[in-house]
């Protein structure tokens, strides 16, 4: 489903948000990243992340303390 996958497991705010960043730059339009966070203020910067951008944020979904966000680039 994703065609990269970045781990920001015990990272807290900002750095979910500086790797997200970083993964978008190195993919194509069209490409859909995966990213795994388990930093609760991930579920408003991601999103409000992606809105700003323009990228789709077009699934989250959660499994105990561990988010996941799918992303596709613009």
């Amino acid at each position: 489903m994703a065609d990269e996958n970045i781990d920001c497991r015990g990272m807290m705010c900002p750095m979910p948000i500086v790797q997200l960043t970083k993964a978008m730059k190195r993919m194509e339009s069209g490409q859909v990243l995966e990213m795994m966070a388990d930093d609760p203020g991930a579920k408003e910067d991601v999103p409000a992340w992606s809105h700003r951008t323009g990228n789709e944020l077009f699934e989250t979904k959660e499994e105990g303390d561990l988010i996941y966000f799918y992303i596709k680039k613009k």
